[in-house]
């Protein structure tokens, strides 16, 4: 059901589909928790921070010791990792979410979640800095053990993310192979974004790597695709030293 309402572009028409099935006293109270967690990332997405606290709050408190272990552990770890998500994306607060990180991969473990493990994992290798490979290690882990294509979906942005700490790090090589591996995974169980993406992450470290006409045949590739991109239209500049199509 979670996937079916979100739209990640426009966040306030998820917010409200949500909300509507948060409040729905048909749907279980497990059901409400969970898709209140969900609300409160839609919140967080348009910066409502602390309406997206209070969600997160009220859901907390619903939490009743009568509750199956797992739904319980399934909800305390959505909790975690939203008010994780929340905390990162402000800059004075980023270090606040790790142990909230931390807290959705052991909660998420007693759910028997490794969807819910692996989103704790990716979002520990975004945010603490210097530990990005360990915590993508423990992501690689998980994701051998499961033949669930949606987990396996977190094998791109793990390898991606990583590739992007390894290339920001000095290491391009090393990125490289990462990103490859993005690639990989994208074909096998990701979006057509994802699939995008990876490419395009694939031709900015050839970019790097001093490979350029190996970066601008995969960057025109990409924008026969997407001419419209501005990401690709950027990188098309820098490889040609022509004036960008359109505005970046």
């Amino acid at each position: 059901m979670i996937d079916l309402l979100w739209d990640f572009s426009d966040p306030a028409a998820s917010e409200e589909r949500f909300r509507e099935v948060a409040d729905d006293d048909e749907h279980t109270a497990h059901v409400r928790a969970v898709m209140a967690t969900q609300l409160a990332r839609a919140l967080g997405i348009q910066h409502r921070w602390e309406e997206a606290f209070e969600v997160l709050d009220s859901a907390a408190e619903a939490i009743s010791s009568d509750d199956p272990e797992r739904e319980a552990a399934e909800v305390r770890a959505r909790i975690a990792i939203e008010r994780g998500r929340i905390l990162a994306a402000d800059p004075d607060r980023r270090l606040e979410a790790l142990p909230e990180l931390t807290r959705g991969v052991r909660e998420g473990a007693l759910a028997g979640s490794p969807f819910l493990v692996l989103d704790a994992l990716h979002m520990l290798a975004l945010n603490d800095l210097g530990h990005e490979e360990e915590w993508a290690a423990e992501g690689f882990e998980v994701l051998a053990g499961s033949r669930d294509p949606r987990v396996l979906r977190w094998g791109v942005a793990l390898h991606n993310n990583l590739g992007w700490a390894l290339h920001d790090g000095g290491r391009p090589d090393a990125a490289l192979a990462e990103f490859q591996l993005a690639v990989d995974s994208a074909d096998r169980y990701g979006t057509t974004e994802q699939q995008h993406v990876a490419r395009w992450s694939v031709a900015r470290c050839l970019r790097t790597l001093g490979r350029t006409d190996e970066a601008l045949e995969l960057q025109r590739e990409l924008a026969r695709a997407r001419p419209d991109d501005p990401y690709v239209q950027e990188e098309l500049a820098a490889l040609t030293g022509a004036e960008p199509t359109i505005e970046p």
